[in-house]
């Protein structure tokens, strides 16, 4: 049995235990009603494994990757192009739900006065009291005045701009001495792979002990509430991804099955860790299995997982357009577009804090009218969202390197997995 299937197993075990326990079904003996705070240490220690490692492989793929290289050019060129290709893929995100959600939404008949006891259940008067840190505190902070103070701070990227400068640094310095920094970090990547082999072993048990807890405390009402609105920008980011497989399928050049079974371990990770920064392990595994040159993956990945956030752009512009209907607020033409292609340039900008990819909404929700409090609507069913945001998201990391990887002229050629 693959890892795909054990990982896919624990899942499953994971949520249907959690509902069956939250559930009152039957009379369980009070040693059951106890298993989810037993069990919940365990997906934590799993997720802080795969987090101790998530620093060290960045610089090094980072460092490998330039530092490697003949010429600064070749590293430049890559950047760009990588850059110009998240840019590209944020604007079809954003189009795809400017097309979709309306009409969808348009199906439901929310009654506003309806809005009321969803804000005293979600926490949203607290939303306008909340310190967003203003865009030139985050502007001056992606340059780390100290970069070990920001590996510290799980400041990913000052920290991989710090190591971008480094490694093109080391490009100007004798090629002796730099084989003798490039080859400690290429030592270093290896065993953190052995390491991170030893941590995806467990990952099936890893992933159970995520979501039993999980699912046991929200069980099957929660899983419900504001249903219509789950249902729908779940659905939207499934539909992209699906999307995702035939781009990576016609552009990559790749054989439709291989890049499936490829992603199927790294979405699963990010369902349950909702941390596409946790999954970047299983990522860097699925590029190798997809013949993806460590030189490229090097390189996008890093950029992917700090600054490309693909799904988030579907989920917040749906939310938003929600928002208005259940307030009854009709939205022009013109204003979804705005709405649609400003969440879409946010994404590429969210501060290190809880809910802070819908905190920086309020200024969009300030210039339309629309009312802040509905962003605390969002905020109480962003954990079944981000869930599928973040399996979207690192589909699109894989999905981005191996298009990256048919730019650079190479040809793919999958390892087959049994």
């Amino acid at each position: 049995m693959n890892l795909s299937t054990r990982i896919l197993i624990g899942l499953g075990l994971g949520l249907i235990g959690g509902v069956l326990v939250s559930g009152n079904y039957f009379t369980l003996p009070a040693f059951f009603s106890a298993l989810p705070a037993w069990v919940e240490p365990i997906g934590k220690m799993w997720v802080n494994a795969i987090r101790m490692v998530v620093i060290p492989l960045l610089m090094s793929l980072l460092i490998t990757s330039i530092a490697g290289q003949k010429n600064t050019t070749t590293v430049a060129k890559l950047s760009a192009q990588t850059i110009g290709l998240f840019v590209v893929m944020i604007i079809a995100s954003s189009l795809y739900t400017l097309m979709f959600a309306p009409p969808l939404l348009s199906f439901l008949h929310i009654d506003a006065s309806a809005s009321q006891s969803l804000l005293s259940s979600s926490g949203a008067a607290s939303v306008s009291n909340t310190e967003l840190p203003p865009f030139s505190s985050w502007l001056i902070g992606l340059i780390p005045s100290n970069p070990i103070k920001a590996a510290a701070d799980n400041a990913v990227l000052p920290l991989m701009i710090f190591t971008g400068l480094l490694s093109m640094s080391l490009l100007k310095i004798e090629t002796q001495k730099r084989e003798v920094i490039v080859s400690f970090f290429d030592a270093l990547k290896e065993a953190l792979f052995v390491l991170i082999g030893w941590i995806m072993a467990v990952a099936p048990f890893g992933i159970f002990a995520l979501v039993f807890p999980l699912a046991a405390t929200l069980g099957v009402s929660a899983i419900t509430l504001l249903g219509s609105f789950i249902l729908i920008a779940c659905g939207l980011i499934v539909g992209m991804t699906l999307l995702l497989y035939l781009f990576a399928s016609f552009i990559g050049r790749i054989p439709l099955k291989s890049f499936v079974r490829a992603v199927i371990p790294v979405q699963i990770i990010g369902f349950g860790t909702r941390s596409s920064l946790a999954s970047l392990p299983a990522t860097i595994a699925a590029t190798e299995t997809l013949g993806v040159p460590s030189k490229i993956s090097g390189v996008v990945l890093p950029f992917a997982v700090t600054m490309f956030k693909f799904a988030s752009p579907i989920a917040r512009t749906t939310g938003t357009y929600f928002i208005a209907n259940l307030y009854g607020i009709d939205l022009s033409v013109w204003q979804m577009v705005i709405i649609a292609f400003t969440i879409g340039l946010f994404s590429f900008y969210s501060p290190g804090i809880p809910s802070g990819g819908l905190l920086i909404m309020t200024p969009v929700y300030a210039s339309l009218g629309l009312p802040i409090e509905g962003i605390g609507i969002l905020i109480a069913v962003d954990l079944i969202v981000d869930m599928f945001i973040t399996a979207s998201n690192v589909t699109a990391n894989v999905t981005a390197a191996v298009i990256m990887t048919r730019f650079d002229g190479k040809k793919l050629n999958p390892i087959e997995t049994k």
